[in-house]
């Protein structure tokens, strides 16, 4: 895992600029000059500058401490959201796999229906339905993106029952789910929580997507969907309110992109000589 992070200048300058991010976007508040909802209103649509070092939106308020505000809001999201995946998946999978028969294939039926749901398009159906709190968009997004773990855990559920740990705790007279809480779970965790960061990527496409659309977070709140939803209508004319937002967003998602590569060619034992020369 270390060597996945640390063993190539890619994966560390990855690894580096993934904590400027999220580094700048914690310490947002008492790190931007200028509090994220304050007007200047003697800077209303200013280009960046020595005061406004991002420039300023069509009301005056410092686009450096807006975008550092979005990255905190967007990354918690992505977060919380991968959180309620990975806890909706690891459990399913586990039961799926090791239960087999009937409920395995009634399990995993569930599974390939969604799948063939448009991700976005749930997600929205549920905002729409249950509200546009935050907290139900956490909800919302981990609830549909928990697929891709379900399988994976199912997929190493289904040689871990076999194991001679597994045959020993039913000879003890461990019930099924005692097995699958106390002995599967723990042992196909890693795996889940590895391909939970390739998850991660798609969860902040989605965010931004959603609040693209004016459907996701709401005023006084920001992510970097709604910073680039409003510098997408003033691209014209202030450009650097969709640049830096969006430069962002594409250098977020290019570290997490390229770590969650990593770590499933470690765990997987993967990685080929194109892939070492390409990741440096």
């Amino acid at each position: 895992m270390r060597r996945a992070l640390f063993g190539t200048k890619l994966s560390r300058a990855c690894v580096a600029l993934l904590l400027v991010i999220v580094g700048g976007a914690l310490s947002g508040p008492w790190l931007a000059p200028w509090p994220a909802d304050e007007i200047d209103w003697d800077a209303i649509d200013q280009a960046p500058n020595a005061v406004h070092w991002f420039g300023t939106d069509g009301v005056g308020r410092d686009l450096f401490a807006r975008t550092l505000d979005g990255a905190r809001t967007s990354l918690a999201i992505a977060a919380l959201a991968t959180l309620v995946s990975t806890l909706i998946g690891i459990p399913w999978g586990a039961a799926a796999g090791y239960l087999g028969g009937g409920v395995d294939q009634a399990m995993m039926r569930v599974v390939d229906g969604m799948y063939a749901l448009p991700f976005v398009l749930l997600v929205i159906l549920l905002v729409v339905a249950f509200g546009r709190n935050i907290l139900l968009l956490f909800v919302a997004l981990g609830a549909v993106s928990w697929l891709d773990i379900a399988r994976v855990v199912r997929g190493q559920t289904l040689a871990a029952r076999h194991e001679a740990y597994v045959d020993a705790a039913r000879a003890l007279g461990a019930g099924r789910w005692r097995v699958i809480l106390r002995h599967i779970i723990p042992n196909v965790i890693g795996p889940a929580v590895v391909y939970a960061t390739l998850a991660i990527p798609g969860v902040i496409i989605a965010e931004s997507f959603i609040s693209f659309l004016g459907l996701g977070v709401q005023e006084p709140r920001t992510s970097w969907g709604m910073l680039i939803a409003e510098g997408a209508r003033n691209m014209h004319s202030s450009p650097w309110q969709l640049l830096f937002p969006a430069a962002l967003l594409a250098m977020a998602l290019f570290a997490i992109n390229i770590l969650g590569d990593r770590l499933r060619d470690a765990w997987t034992g993967a990685e080929p000589q194109a892939q070492r020369r390409f990741y440096g």
